[in-house]
């Protein structure tokens, strides 16, 4: 397959105008030349925090439900995923961990892959649960972790604590040491507890802004020490919901070239208004807006490609949203060898899209899906 004058986005993270050839489901050239491009071509989008969509929810296990849930992501432009969990019993996780990992051995066709599996919980602060279940807090347990791993076929990559948590830095450096990539979240942490965390080897924000104290003038806490870090990626929830256009832009000059752009999608997710279940509590949709019944936001409703095209709508520079959707999070994944740019060697996971952003195709594995 050759796409021929089109605007791709190389493994340089900038657009360049050209040919790109597609051999065995691999981009095996890109040729640059001068000219006008009809259209541009985007890697597949990858989320590395979305719990379901269509009424789903990757915490209950079920194939099919993962293939019905991973179809819906290919069809809306993400191509790679990481299955995130809830606050739930461990033996729960433990299920959705056994089954993420079944799903991803079976390449199901003309469905997402699964890249990860983002284990978002238990170990929180009761007074930053969110819309997580404060029944099933724990505190941070290195063993537990370790045995998810196992159930999890090795999958498990990224795992998020409070590191204000009694033996939370402790707990950092062993999952630190044992590969994992160790994500703040869900915290009600200091500057100081937050800063040492990141110098113990924590690497990752969970949807920066949420879930955690703001940035103030005498107390920038969480997110002051993370932007101060060049080692630590941020995630973004880009629904227009999660965080005001302001402060999305805001994130991007914080942390240049580091933003993870999420969508942190929950069941109702491309199903209608109604009530769902997330984490065994009640959840309320009205016209996209997710939440409890005492009205804090549970998540989102959004794809990732309508978070990205949020992003330009609000200003953000196009190949800043779109290296925060492709390249960085195959980066906080490890995939980024194979995953997140046009180039040579590259999975032809790829998005076909109007020069204003509306999406026109999606191809898998080279493949055009119908």
């Amino acid at each position: 397959m050759l796409f021929t004058n089109v605007r791709y986005f190389g493994a340089d993270q900038r657009f360049h105008t050209g040919n790109v050839t597609v051999e065995n489901g691999i981009i095996t050239a890109v040729e640059e030349k001068n000219g006008q491009a009809e259209k541009l071509l985007l890697p597949g989008l990858i989320d590395v925090h979305l719990h379901g969509n269509r009424g789903m929810d990757f915490s209950d296990g079920g194939s099919f439900q993962y293939e019905e849930m991973a179809r819906f992501l290919a069809k809306n432009g993400t191509t790679g995923f990481s299955a995130t969990t809830m606050t739930l019993p461990p033996a729960f996780i433990e299920k959705a961990c056994r089954c993420a990992a079944g799903f991803a051995k079976a390449e199901t066709e003309g469905a997402a892959r699964l890249l990860g599996i983002t284990m978002e919980g238990p170990f929180f602060s009761a007074a930053k649960k969110g819309a997580q279940n404060a029944d099933y807090l724990l505190p941070p347990d290195a063993r537990l972790l370790s045995s998810l791993q196992e159930a999890a076929e090795g999958l498990l990559r990224i795992v998020c604590v409070a590191p204000e948590l009694p033996g939370a830095l402790d707990f950092i450096r062993t999952a630190t040491d044992a590969g994992f990539r160790v994500s703040l979240a869900h915290t009600a942490a200091d500057y100081d507890t937050a800063a040492a965390a990141f110098d113990a080897g924590a690497c990752h924000l969970t949807h920066t802004f949420n879930a955690m104290p703001p940035l103030l003038h005498r107390a920038p806490g969480v997110i002051g020490a993370a932007a101060e870090r060049e080692h630590v990626t941020a995630e973004l929830i880009g629904d227009g919901m999660h965080v005001h256009p302001s402060a999305m832009r805001a994130a991007f000059k914080l942390f240049p070239g580091r933003v993870c752009l999420v969508s942190d999608a929950i069941p109702p997710a491309g199903a209608e208004n109604g009530t769902y279940s997330l984490g065994e509590q009640p959840v309320i949709v009205k016209d996209g807006r997710a939440t409890l019944l005492d009205g804090t936001l549970a998540g989102s409703t959004a794809t990732l490609f309508a978070c990205l095209q949020n992003c330009i709508r609000f200003g953000i520079k196009a190949e800043e949203a779109v290296a925060a959707a492709t390249s960085t999070p195959a980066k906080a994944l490890g995939v980024q060898d194979r995953f997140g740019a046009v180039a040579p060697g590259f999975a032809a996971d790829l998005l076909l899209c109007s020069p204003d952003f509306e999406l026109l195709t999606v191809f898998l594995g080279g493949e055009a899906l119908s």
